[in-house]
């Protein structure tokens, strides 16, 4: 009896708590206010149409009026002929950004901090930025018109030199690296942000200890300034990992052609097709669900072994 009432008296003095913490911060939870909303609205509402991968949808009957066909949308995908080419090419692109965007921004941030002269670093942000701002439609256009087989620059450069013009866009094993490279160019220097900021928060006496007792630029790097952003690193390589076969649609769609296509059809273009062009919602739900479990088993995988190597972890 005196357990109860003992557990009576702090139920109330936690409810008292909360409901004072919310008094006090309540601009706080005004702020994040239209965050949370969003997410409910526009991410996890929306899952409630996930359902329709095990169904024959049918749009006169609405989701809860199409019978049910369990994973025969699934074993379809699985079974089909361009299941294969999907899975590689979606997964080496995946690969492919992250070993060769993944390292990028970090090298670049650790070389703006090292610019001591203000203006130039305020130049060096700035130029590395601004492609950033570019619509993904005038990247693709500024690609055409470089690599142009007739006008484009760097064919120019190529004949200038003795070589024979390619026709880098519908090439299929020029595909690849024009997207991971022109990706890279385009956020390398936004990526860098999150890496400046966290280099910011080491403290300065360190490296006027370490160049006290002789350690060169590069050696005070390696030993203060990588180790100072090892978490931030690890964080962000376990989301980029999580991401590995959710290759944007739009980049790929614009650059896609159809002599290109044995290399440039990914996951995302084949929903594309088969949901909107073909009007098969229930085969292309079923995909891309495919497509969010993988990532999100790869993400746990990851996220297990940061914490079992390195005690870092998303949670």
């Amino acid at each position: 009896m005196n357990l109860k009432t003992a557990e009576a008296k702090i139920q109330p003095s936690k409810q008292n708590r909360y409901i004072k913490s919310i008094k006090k911060n309540w601009d706080l939870y005004l702020l994040a206010l239209p965050v949370i909303l969003y997410f409910l609205i526009f991410k996890y509402f929306p899952m409630y149409g996930v359902q329709i991968a095990f169904k024959d949808f049918i749009a006169s009957s609405g989701i809860t009026g199409s019978p049910w066909i369990g994973f025969e949308h699934f074993k379809r995908f699985f079974d089909s002929y361009y299941f294969w080419r999907l899975i590689k090419n979606t997964l080496l692109i995946g690969l492919y950004q992250l070993v060769v965007g993944f390292p990028i921004p970090i090298i670049l941030a650790l070389l703006i901090n090292e610019v001591r002269q203000k203006h130039s670093r305020k130049f060096v942000q700035t130029v590395t930025y601004a492609p950033h701002f570019l619509s993904t439609v005038v990247l693709v256009g500024m690609l055409v018109l470089f690599l142009s087989p007739d006008k484009g620059i760097v064919n120019h450069f190529i004949v200038l030199f003795g070589g024979e013009p390619i026709s880098f866009m519908t090439t299929p094993e020029w595909f690849k690296s024009i997207y991971v490279f022109s990706g890279v160019w385009q956020e390398m220097g936004w990526s860098s942000i999150i890496y400046l900021a966290a280099l910011s928060a080491i403290d300065p006496q360190l490296h006027d200890a370490a160049e006290v007792d002789g350690a060169s630029k590069l050696r005070r790097i390696w030993h203060i300034n990588l180790p100072g952003i090892k978490s931030t690193i690890i964080i962000l390589l376990i989301l980029h990992s999580g991401k590995i076969l959710g290759v944007g649609f739009e980049k790929v769609f614009l650059m896609q052609n159809e002599l290109n296509m044995n290399s440039s059809d990914v996951i995302a273009t084949h929903v594309y097709r088969t949901g909107i062009i073909d009007a098969q919602y229930s085969y292309s739900a079923a995909v891309g669900l495919f497509e969010s479990i993988i990532n999100f088993i790869m993400l746990l995988m990851v996220n297990f072994i940061s914490k079992k190597v390195n005690e870092t972890s998303l949670w």
